[in-house]
C-alpha cells in the first residue's frame, strides 16, 4: 500500500475539511397559524401549504 511522501499543510487539510460540518436547517412561518415549518413543504400543524388545505387535521376534544 503506498503512503504518502510527505504531509500536507494545514491549509489544505482545512480546505478539504471545510465541507464537513452540519449547517443549521432553513425554516420558515406558516402564514395561516404563524408556526414554524420546513420551506416548501406542508405544515405539519395546521396541514395548509400555500393558503391550501392539503392534509385535514383532526382536532382532539
Amino acid at each position: 500500500m503506498p503512503n504518502p511522501v510527505k504531509r500536507h499543510s494545514r491549509t489544505r487539510r482545512n480546505t478539504r475539511r471545510a465541507h464537513d460540518f452540519l449547517k443549521q436547517p432553513s425554516l420558515s412561518l406558516c402564514p395561516q397559524c404563524n408556526e414554524i415549518k420546513m420551506p416548501h413543504r406542508v405544515c405539519p400543524k395546521c396541514g395548509t401549504y400555500k393558503g391550501r388545505e392539503i392534509n385535514p387535521i383532526e382536532k382532539v376534544s
